[in-house]
């Protein structure tokens, strides 16, 4: 059993693991610099995002010797699961921000989404590698929605628009890449935003509406709506070349950015280390993707190679979208940065989705 650990750990993929340790490290700063800003100086938050990093890693190390073949066989169930997980958070979760979206079990808020992310990534790449499915009919198409609507509608109960958007995004990119027909994937357009239309007029919070029409126009409503957008382009645009320094950034330090370290703390970056901290953020997510895209070249199972570019979308859309509210061109929903901003549940869940590709990776190493 330690010989085959040993083998193992040497196949490990450190150049995929470096560098999302140190976007958590990068993180770790940043909500260390926050907690500086605070009339008392409380580093709680800092404790306790460094004890969610580490149980983190651990169980990526885990998860990474858990056969990924065997999560495989078990999706649907866990799929179940995903499903009972979500209707017993309506009823029996918190109301944080408006959304009722969180278990709290020993004093830590337990986010459910952020595993179904995870769940229901597992689901699909074992659904669209069904043998059957390389004819890519519309029936398969049909069928993979609305698995994905099922989850995504519960979310929407919550109401957390962000994650449910997240689901369906992992499912649409899914689509494009398993080589469904275009005229296929123009119809999901299109009932896509029949769908929207639909949720703006019949289940939108008037929050929700406001956030979108904030995207819209973040001028028009700077002192409400638009605040959050307003100062997080004021942050980005103050950090110049080199920042402000860690601790010195205005508008983070005199809590103008609300929500600085979870939703806005790209900003806090941008602020306090310039051009050339956001650089080095970047490049690791960049360095993050290329090893994933490379990765794909040496496997050789249809389930592994569609859970690592799934897994691939879905980081990336992430940060996109973050660092979009940050700048201004998306509306604030609510998505965190992978991996930096503050949250057990989030950086918990990311990392064991982690530990599922280093899985895969190894295996195709040590089969190659």
């Amino acid at each position: 059993m330690f010989s085959r650990i040993s083998l193992f750990l040497k196949s490990f993929d450190w150049i995929l693991f470096l560098p999302v340790l140190f976007l958590a490290l990068f993180g770790l700063l940043e909500i260390y610099s926050i907690a500086l800003g605070q009339e008392t100086l409380s580093l709680l938050n800092f404790q306790k995002q460094i004890f969610f990093i580490v149980i983190g890693i651990i169980l990526m190390f885990i998860v990474s010797l858990i056969d990924s073949y065997f999560l495989k066989s078990i999706s649907r169930y866990l799929y179940i699961f995903a499903i009972l997980i979500l209707v017993a958070v309506l009823f029996l979760g918190a109301e944080i921000r408006g959304s009722t979206g969180w278990f709290y079990v020993l004093g830590f808020g337990i986010q459910p989404v952020e595993l179904v992310k995870i769940v229901l990534l597992l689901f699909l790449a074992n659904y669209f590698s069904k043998p059957n499915l390389r004819f890519k009919k519309f029936s398969h198409l049909l069928i993979s929605g609305f698995f994905t609507a099922v989850l995504a509608g519960l979310v929407l109960l919550q109401p957390d628009f962000g994650s449910a958007f997240i689901l369906v995004v992992i499912w649409f990119f899914l689509l494009i890449v398993s080589g469904f027909n275009f005229k296929y994937i123009l119809t999901v357009v299109l009932v896509g935003l029949f769908i929207f239309v639909s949720l703006w007029f019949f289940l939108f919070q008037d929050y929700q509406k406001d956030r979108i029409m904030t995207f819209i126009n973040p001028s028009e409503n700077n002192l409400n709506e638009g605040y959050n957008v307003s100062q997080a382009i004021i942050a980005v645009g103050s950090g110049g070349i080199i920042g402000r320094g860690v601790g010195f950034g205005s508008q983070s330090q005199l809590k103008f950015i609300p929500e600085a370290q979870n939703d806005f703390i790209f900003a806090v970056i941008a602020e306090e280390l310039g051009f050339l901290g956001v650089f080095l953020l970047i490049s690791f997510f960049v360095i993050f993707f290329t090893r994933l895209l490379m990765a794909t070249r040496r496997i050789n199972n249809d389930f592994g190679i569609y859970f690592v570019i799934g897994a691939l979308g879905l980081i990336f859309i992430q940060m996109f979208i973050n660092i979009g509210m940050n700048i201004g061109i998306f509306p604030v929903v609510g998505i965190s940065l992978p991996f930096v901003s503050y949250g057990g549940s989030a950086i918990i869940s990311n990392f064991i989705l982690l530990g599922i590709l280093e899985n895969i990776i190894t295996q195709s190493k040590l089969k190659y």
